[in-house]
């Protein structure tokens, strides 16, 4: 409720997400929104810890700083997405917030491993830990609004498709458990003189530790070109399809260039009969309006395809029935022939998965002409090796 009422309260045109000004508003709403809350816990739990001389409260206290100085740079960075492209940067800035979401996970391992050596001094030269209502109730309060801060940014990150503010959802959660933990060595001080407050706090170090590692690989995927997700790949499939005349869709790549910013080139195919005037203005219109729908930059390459010539589909069943029995992944597309009966050149590209190494493309494409040849001997398979860049259901 509270969320819903901040966003309708702050960002103007709120449902518009596709829109760069909407994004960039709920950016600058999470980013304010967490650099409150986390100075706010940092200066509370700071000086409580220094009154209770507790190690482990103090490290929470300095993970919420980190926190803070992570949405310092959600602001900066959703401020520099929105910056428009230039002759350097053709495609924008947007994977500024991708780099972003990288230097705030590299901040949550440094924090980590500082508190370790400051817990492990404690362990070995432990100091009293003293209990007091006034620590529980505002360890208590801390996690509640990080339980809030967590959905809060989920829900914005989600709206919007920000892998930065999901991260910091994600480092909101982590925060929930490292201060439930201290507030757990808090209460068993009263009861146990064992030095517990240096191991709970070498224990919320190691994991903030965790969380830092684990966002860190979240957020080199799409700077690395991690695969699209295949739900998006099949949405751009099925709209291409639905234009008449596109017969079949092959060949799709995918450049992301931030989260508001994709290229998909991908190869449309369409009768061979059919007028290729028609099939240009075909193509043109298929691509200006599926741009415009899924809020990319796609471009269609024309593949003509033989769909009757009775001897060109025979054959192609004949392969691929060939293909299912290798017993891997394979299919194929760009079929022609050269020849007659008796002998023929089949050349067409074979789409290898993933899953086979590329040291042994060569030798499956071996294997997989003798056995064209051992059924068909008529035939004399010609394959382009291929692969493919994008995830289907």
């Amino acid at each position: 409720m509270i969320t819903n009422f901040l966003i309708k309260r702050f960002i103007k045109n709120y449902e518009s997400t596709g829109d760069s000004n909407v994004r960039q508003a709920y950016g600058y709403l999470g980013g304010f929104v967490g650099v409150i809350a986390n100075i706010l816990l940092f200066a509370g739990k700071l000086s409580i810890g220094f009154l209770i001389n507790s190690i482990a409260v103090m490290a929470d206290a300095i993970n919420n700083l980190s926190d803070a100085a992570s949405s310092v740079i959600t602001l900066a960075s959703f401020k520099m997405t929105n910056k428009p492209a230039d002759r350097e940067h053709p495609f924008g800035h947007g994977r500024i917030e991708y780099i972003s979401a990288m230097v705030v996970s590299f901040l949550v391992i440094l924090v980590g491993f500082e508190f370790i050596k400051s817990s492990v001094e404690r362990v070995m030269n432990p100091e009293t830990v003293s209990f007091d209502w006034i620590t529980f109730m505002l360890l208590s309060a801390s996690i509640i609004l990080k339980v809030w801060l967590s959905f809060f940014n989920r829900k914005l990150g989600r709206a919007i498709g920000s892998k930065a503010m999901e991260a910091t959802a994600m480092d909101s959660l982590s925060d929930v458990i490292t201060t439930s933990v201290v507030l757990l060595s808090l209460i068993l001080s009263i009861w146990i003189t064992f030095p517990i407050d240096g191991y709970i706090g070498i224990a919320v170090a190691l994991f903030i530790m965790y969380s830092g590692f684990n966002l860190t690989k979240e957020t080199l995927n799409p700077l690395l070109g991690e695969a699209p997700e295949a739900e998006f790949v099949n949405d751009i499939i099925m709209k291409t399809l639905s234009y008449e005349g596109v017969i079949g869709v092959h060949d799709i790549i995918i450049h992301n260039y931030g989260p508001t910013r994709c290229v998909v080139s991908l190869h449309a195919e369409i009768p061979a009969s059919m007028d290729i005037t028609s099939a240009h203005d075909l193509i043109d219109l298929a691509e200006q309006e599926i741009s415009k729908d899924l809020g990319i930059h796609l471009v269609m390459h024309m593949d003509p395809i033989n769909i009757d010539d009775k001897v060109v589909q025979k054959v192609q069943q004949q392969i691929v029935g060939v293909l299912m029995e290798c017993g891997l992944e394979l299919s194929i597309h760009d079929l022609r022939i050269v020849g007659d009966d008796s002998h023929c050149n089949v050349i067409f590209d074979m789409v290898i998965p993933h899953e086979v190494p590329e040291c042994d493309e060569k030798k499956v494409a071996k294997e997989v002409v003798e056995a064209i040849k051992n059924k068909h001997p008529q035939f004399n398979p010609i394959i382009t090796i291929d692969r493919s860049y994008a995830i289907l259901k």
